[in-house]
């Protein structure tokens, strides 16, 4: 009884450990949510009291962001460089994790290690050379900052898929072999369905990079095309002239796609985190 008891009470404690911290992390976006249905004057004056009569403005602060940075556009930019993004790396980086699981050698032990190394490898070191050779190879465009999204998005990416590769049956694909399978028809016909806990937990997290990414676009394409996060800083004018109230409502707007794609997939994150930490 007292086992139980004391375990009960350990529960409880962490139970409401977990709530605090809840609070604590979502404390700014409701204060953020809050002061975008006040007016301009009161955000800093009453930045912690709820919007009333007087000081509520209701949705003007969204149509006037949405108008001053023309949101849609910069939502069009922003999901036509999100969604080929992410469908590219869950394509490549799953055929070259299942090429270096599968083929035992000292090249795909090297390539495995390079690609993996990129990780710890801050932006801040590669950025000048980076932007440097994106607009000497053309790939300063929604385009081709695709291809960059794919360099930056492997080393995680290849990392999780090798791992969950490794606890996939290797009889599973010598059976498909002995159907006559090529290497290709193998892979997505066979393998590549067997993948879909681990590749919905890559696009969740490459998604909610990529769309949150300021500086990347900032640096290759610069303003000639606004993602939402670059356009969301031109409301931030000198001071004085910051429109306080449609920045917190453009940043609202900004995080409610994520928002919905996070709560539609999050059931797979932590089975495919797990999975791809599988040794073999």
């Amino acid at each position: 009884m007292s086992e139980n008891k004391s375990s009960k009470t350990a529960n409880w404690v962490v139970n409401i450990f977990m709530i605090i911290l809840s609070v604590v992390f979502l404390a700014p976006i409701l204060i953020v949510l809050m002061n975008s249905f006040k007016g301009q004057f009161y955000i800093s004056d009453q930045p912690f009291k709820l919007p009333t009569a007087e000081t509520g403005v209701a949705f003007k602060n969204y149509f006037t962001g949405v108008q001053k940075i023309n949101f849609f556009q910069a939502f069009r930019y922003s999901l036509t460089i999100t969604v080929p993004s992410v469908v590219v790396i869950i394509i490549f980086t799953s055929m070259t994790s299942w090429y270096i699981t599968r083929v035992k050698s000292a090249y795909t032990k090297v390539l495995y290690y390079t690609i993996v190394f990129s990780m710890i490898v801050p932006f801040q070191m590669v950025m000048y050379t980076m932007s440097k050779v994106a607009n000497i190879m053309h790939l300063d465009n929604p385009l081709g900052i695709i291809v960059i999204y794919l360099g930056f998005g492997a080393g995680l990416s290849v990392f999780m898929y090798s791992g969950f590769i490794k606890s996939v049956p290797l009889e599973v694909e010598e059976s498909g072999t002995i159907d006559g399978c090529n290497p290709l028809q193998l892979f997505f016909n066979i393998v590549f369905p067997i993948l879909k806990p681990i590749s919905v937990t890559v696009a969740i997290l490459n998604t909610m990079w990529i769309w949150n990414d300021y500086l990347l676009p900032y640096l290759v394409i610069g303003s000639n095309y606004r993602t939402i996060p670059i356009a969301v800083q031109y409301l931030q004018g000198g001071y004085g002239s910051r429109d306080m109230g449609a920045l917190m409502a453009m940043l609202i707007l900004a995080i409610i796609p994520i928002i919905i794609f996070y709560m539609t997939a999050q059931k797979h994150i932590i089975k495919g985190v797990v999975a791809g930490a599988v040794k073999g």
